[in-house]
């Protein structure tokens, strides 16, 4: 069985710049799930990438508002497949905070889950 792990992240507070999260994948691995909300009604969008190529995995779209999350599986990612990310591979989550400078988002939680492999 392939095992899970996911990493979260929540950013405080109503956003006033785009965030650009960016980290090495510690393993083998494919991205199996994104979740992704606001806690107001925002126009935030979310992209998930490379630092080369910022929307490989996920093109942009909105994420959840109100504290209802939008959730990616298979079908959203880029090829309707999971992406294979290899260890060492460097990940950037990009937020835009208002989307097309629409109402920024306030306590932006985003969560990814992978499984090994």
């Amino acid at each position: 069985m392939q095992r899970k792990f996911t990493q979260a992240f929540h950013i405080p507070g109503t956003l006033g710049a785009d965030i650009a999260i960016v980290f090495t994948a510690p393993s083998d691995c494919q991205l199996v799930h994104t979740s992704a909300v606001a806690s107001n009604n925002s126009d935030a969008t979310l992209k998930i990438g490379t630092t080369s190529d910022d929307d490989l995995y996920l093109a942009a779209g909105v994420i959840g508002d109100s504290n209802v999350p939008v959730e990616k599986e298979r079908a959203d990612f880029i090829g309707a497949q999971f992406p294979r990310i290899s260890d060492g591979d460097i990940v950037k989550v990009s937020l835009d905070y208002d989307g097309a400078s629409g109402t920024a988002a306030a306590d932006a939680t985003i969560v990814l889950t992978f499984v090994e492999g």
